[in-house]
């Protein structure tokens, strides 16, 4: 993988946030590095790339960092324009969306 379009994902298997990542550079045909993580034993790369929260799953792209999953969805929708359209174009239906995936996003926050 040239180092101009490198794209790495740092998470853990049985992450719903990480599959979510997982399934959106599938839909987009994204070539990535997947780097499995320990929950309760990090990796020096997780308090590299997310110092502030030091959660999973981060996006690398091009050595550049993108965390939370939703801010991640967001940026591979808006970065390669090949694929399937993730959210949609109209900005009223991209607000539902938004709205429904942080719904739903408190919702399993609440629960675990």
């Amino acid at each position: 993988m040239e180092e101009e379009n490198r794209v790495m994902l740092l998470g853990i298997w049985a992450s719903p946030y990480t599959k979510r990542v997982e399934l959106a550079l599938k839909l987009k045909g994204i070539a990535y590095e997947y780097v499995e993580e320990d929950m309760f034993n990090k990796s020096p790369l997780v308090y590299k790339y997310n110092p502030v929260y030091k959660r999973l799953p981060i996006l690398v792209h091009n050595g550049n960092p993108i965390v939370e999953s939703l801010v991640i969805l967001e940026y591979i929708d808006e970065t390669w324009k090949n694929g399937l359209q993730i959210l949609p174009s109209d900005p009223y239906k991209r607000a539902k969306v938004r709205f429904w995936a942080s719904f739903i996003h408190q919702q399993q926050i609440v629960t675990c």
